[in-house]
């Protein structure tokens, strides 16, 4: 793609020269549309079947033959040892203990008109079936939260990589110059900073922390100053900022900073409305679950999030924590379950009256999956980690729904057809977005950064064409 500067001049020498200075139009400019919009697009010869992102991330690693890869056979084979011949097939760095296979504790049962098999845990999200592309043979092989998570978001183990959501809003801009366009919602964890960082790309694509309530922090203009003061207050600013910039101008950090200010006064008519969900229907926020103890704090970060995406935020991801049942994993999970699977199916099924799904690509899924053994020592069972096979789905942003792609073995320890690593599934996101993993670069070091690092394999299969 392309790297910075984006003509042939330093950022000083276009500083001293410009006769516009830092107003709403350059900073604009600066932090909104130096995306694809402006550029020479690196995009597909396909037609783009998605505009924004969302991810829903499950930090911690639901289990796989718990919520979306049923297995008869480890029910059959319960409390026994993994059958050698599915052990020799377990990569050795990703193995936990081989012994003591653990039936799921919950029924899967046959959904939507394409039958797609899901666990009693998501009977809202089962009434969303037939949107639903169920990926079981996700793997790779860290078995470590942060690496394996590092990985996930990034493409590398080392975190030292820009998330996606920065790439994304590199690659393509953003469709509201009013509202970042990569914002992250967090609950029940502490959110690793490489998972939303910009990485090497300029400070100002990182993601933005948000709070469904609150919405950005420290967005409210104080009652005693007007727009017009504060319009006056940020031009003199900008100007001093300019100058400062143009001695320093290989600082993206510095950039960044200044474009935040500018952003920040668009956003101050902007954002309230966007975060005010009080004109909701009573029918839209029973949907969610808004008003039930269980559901509301995942409601009103998925109503919200329409909202948002409503108005042209481009990649949004919701971190939702607390997966990482190494035991009790009848409690971990039932309470996870019950507090997200009704606000993520009325999510969906907003998006799909308000029209908003065939272009709005949603994502499920954490860093790895769990053992099909049991967690040894563990008063109440649970399981390890297990990266070898696990279950991501997608929805919308021309997905074909009601279908699976792969499979693990009989007992779900590790993908046995048609693996599926992260870089690929980056590749594939790409691809729904209408971008070339090969042209969507940035240039660090006469390398050519890819999002997708030394490339990765479109799973063509997802889509409806």
């Amino acid at each position: 793609m392309w790297s910075e500067p984006l003509v042939n001049l330093t950022r000083r020498q276009m500083l001293q020269r410009s006769t516009l200075g830092f107003g709403a139009a350059a900073l604009a400019g600066l932090l909104c549309d130096d995306g694809l919009s402006a550029k020479e697009p690196a995009t597909t010869e396909r037609r783009a079947t998605a505009r924004r992102v969302v991810f829903i991330f499950l930090g911690g690693g639901p289990g796989q033959n718990d919520t979306f890869d049923p297995k008869p056979e480890l029910t059959r084979l319960h409390g026994q040892n993994v059958p050698e011949s599915i052990a020799s097939d377990v990569p050795q760095i990703a193995r936990a203990p081989l012994h003591n296979l653990l039936a799921s504790p919950w029924k899967f049962q046959r959904a939507g008109q394409s039958g797609l098999e899901i666990s009693e845990l998501f009977p809202h999200v089962a009434g969303c079936a037939d949107d639903l592309c169920v990926i079981r043979s996700c793997r790779h092989d860290s078995p470590i939260h942060a690496p394996a998570e590092y990985l996930s978001i990034t493409g590398s183990l080392l975190g030292d990589r820009p998330s996606l959501g920065a790439w994304l809003t590199y690659g393509l801009g953003s469709e509201n110059q009013n509202l970042p366009g990569f914002l992250v919602f967090k609950t029940g964890e502490t959110v690793r900073p490489p998972t939303t960082a910009a990485g090497f790309l300029p400070t100002r694509y990182q993601g933005i922390f948000v709070d469904s309530e609150q919405g950005i922090s420290h967005l409210q203009r104080p009652t005693h100053v007007s727009e017009q003061q504060r319009r006056a207050e940020l031009d003199f600013l900008q100007r001093l900022n300019a100058r400062h910039l143009a001695e320093f101008s290989d600082r993206s950090e510095l950039e960044a900073r200044i474009a935040s200010y500018e952003l920040g006064f668009r956003m101050q008519t902007a954002a309230p409305e966007a975060f005010d969900i009080s004109h909701e229907t009573v029918e839209t926020e029973n949907l969610y679950g808004l008003h039930d103890a269980e559901t509301k704090e995942y409601a009103r970060i998925l109503l919200t999030t329409r909202r948002l995406i409503e108005r042209g935020v481009r990649f949004i991801q919701i971190r939702s924590g607390g997966w990482d049942a190494h035991s009790d994993l009848l409690g971990n999970h039932s309470k996870k379950c019950q507090a997200t699977d009704r606000p993520i199916a009325g999510f969906l099924q907003d998006l799909k009256r308000r029209g908003l799904l065939e272009q709005t690509l949603v994502i499920w899924g954490g860093e790895f999956g769990r053992t099909p053994t049991a967690q040894p020592g563990a008063g109440k069972p649970g399981r390890d980690h297990s990266p070898s096979g696990y279950s991501m789905w997608l929805a919308g942003g021309g997905v074909r729904g009601g279908q699976v792609i792969g499979a693990t073995d009989s007992v779900g320890y590790a993908a046995v057809e048609r693996p599926v690593s992260p870089h690929d599934l980056h590749a594939t996101i790409l691809h729904a977005l209408g971008l070339d993993q090969h042209r969507l670069y940035y240039e660090r070091n006469n390398r050519r950064e890819l999002v997708t690092v030394n490339g990765g394999e479109v799973v063509h299969e997802v889509f409806a064409s």
